[in-house]
């Protein structure tokens, strides 16, 4: 199986945003395990996986659907994060806004290179 993902600077800070997430998500209530901490950390995990399912599909077009899955999620996550902020389970909303800009970022530009490529 090849693993060229894991060489990709947004998927390995996707990752570290999923980590960070569990960790803001640990001392949510517990009458939340099942609503707003499930969303979290099932929007959190959706964006590095479907990086590396992208990259793991023939052809450019599959590639940049997930990674397409990819930016849908994270923006999912960035409301779920001010939803978490706005109720008070989450202290470091700003620091974790932080990481998914950086990884928002590297998406966008990981998909303009793709695109640039497959032009040429």
């Amino acid at each position: 199986m090849k693993r060229g993902h894991r060489n990709l600077k947004a998927w390995q800070q996707a990752m570290e945003l999923v980590t960070a997430v569990y960790a803001a998500t640990s001392s949510f209530p517990s009458n939340e395990k099942f609503g707003l901490t499930s969303q979290l950390q099932r929007a959190a995990v959706s964006v590095p996986a479907n990086i590396a399912e992208g990259f793991a599909r023939n052809g450019t077009k599959e590639l940049l659907q997930f990674l397409s899955i990819s930016a849908g999620s994270l923006s999912e996550l960035d409301t779920l994060i001010e939803l978490a902020a706005r109720l008070g389970y989450m202290e470091n909303a700003e620091e974790l806004n932080g990481k998914v800009d950086e990884v928002s970022g590297l998406l966008m530009g990981l998909a303009a290179s793709i695109k640039r490529r497959a032009a040429t």
